[in-house]
């Protein structure tokens, strides 16, 4: 993921690089479309040596997955330290993913659950923690939205926010797809332009106890002229 740093002090450095490459192959050809040769190649490695660090490609996509599902939690939690409002969270989390598309590539779980039918157990098993996790944390932090007054949710959190997460990860790939990532900002903006132009609950209650108050008027005002016998 781009900007962040995976290197860990108890990292042998020929894993690491595996793993550097391994996961720019999935963002840009996706988890069946690569092999040990083409890691090999590339690192002036013999295919014993990867062997030796991950003895399958299954347990080498498994360390991806976890790698970068840590990855993303570190984003999402600098996101908490460093803003404060749900607006600012929400355009941050948005950004994650732009910047990794700005980056030529696509988010590493995506391609993956592209693919997750031919993938083994364990692989599916990891992908399914990475998007629970991301759609907790946005189911959290809509809700803390809608206590502010940003927004007001149509649908449970947990809802709103598969909804969104599935239309950013979709987003990226139409985008890729098109070879226009501007695709990707527009619809991101529109997404965003959908929640905010909903009524903040504050707004919404005080519409009800207006027409709890004088029913009669609400009512007359929103019928034709016509019909008021104007």
């Amino acid at each position: 993921m781009r900007g962040m740093n995976h290197r860990t002090a108890t990292t042998p450095a020929t894993a690491e690089r595996i793993l550097d490459v391994a996961e720019r192959l999935v963002q840009t050809r996706g988890f069946n479309g690569f092999s040990y040769a083409d890691i090999a190649a590339e690192l002036g490695i013999t295919k014993a040596s990867l062997h030796y660090h991950f003895a399958t490609k299954a347990q080498l996509g498994c360390t991806l997955i976890e790698r970068y599902t840590g990855a993303f939690e570190g984003a999402l939690q600098k996101i908490t330290t460093e803003q404060a409002d749900a607006r600012a969270r929400l355009r941050a989390y948005i950004k994650i993913y732009a910047d990794v598309l700005a980056d030529g590539r696509m988010c590493l779980c995506g391609m993956a659950a592209a693919e997750y039918g031919t993938l083994p157990e364990t692989m599916q098993k990891s992908l399914r923690v990475f998007f629970s996790f991301n759609e907790r944390w946005l189911a959290q932090l809509l809700e803390q939205a809608q206590r502010e007054g940003y927004l007001s949710l149509r649908a449970p959190a947990s809802e709103e926010a598969g909804m969104l997460m599935s239309a950013l990860e979709g987003a990226m790939l139409v985008a890729r797809t098109m070879g226009d990532r501007a695709r990707f900002g527009a619809t991101a903006h529109a997404l965003l332009a959908q929640l905010e132009s909903r009524p903040p609950a504050r707004a919404r209650r005080a519409s009800r106890a207006r027409t709890a108050r004088n029913p009669t008027t609400d009512r007359d005002a929103s019928r034709p002229r016509a019909a008021r016998g104007t």
